[in-house]
């Protein structure tokens, strides 16, 4: 039989089930971070009367809806 701990044995096969999970997640939270920021310093320009390209707050605001959904899709699920 094996001797392989039984809560290792069963961490082992949920790494196996999704590599790279934590890595995924810093990668997410970092990327929303960054769209949000970007987002607030375009909100303060469009405040200060500068003029930006519809196309560029589009973008931000789509960076800003994607990645915090991708956090939330990537989470544990309990089955």
């Amino acid at each position: 039989m094996s001797k392989i701990d039984p809560e290792l044995k069963k961490k082992l096969l949920k790494e196996s089930q999704s590599p790279f999970k934590g890595l995924r997640r810093i990668l997410w939270i970092a990327f929303s971070g960054s769209a949000f920021l970007g987002l607030l310093i375009m909100l303060s320009r469009i405040a200060s009367g500068t003029e930006l390209q519809q196309n560029n707050l589009l973008i931000q605001v789509g960076a800003c809806v994607i990645f915090p959904t991708l956090l939330i899709l990537d989470r544990d699920k309990t089955y």
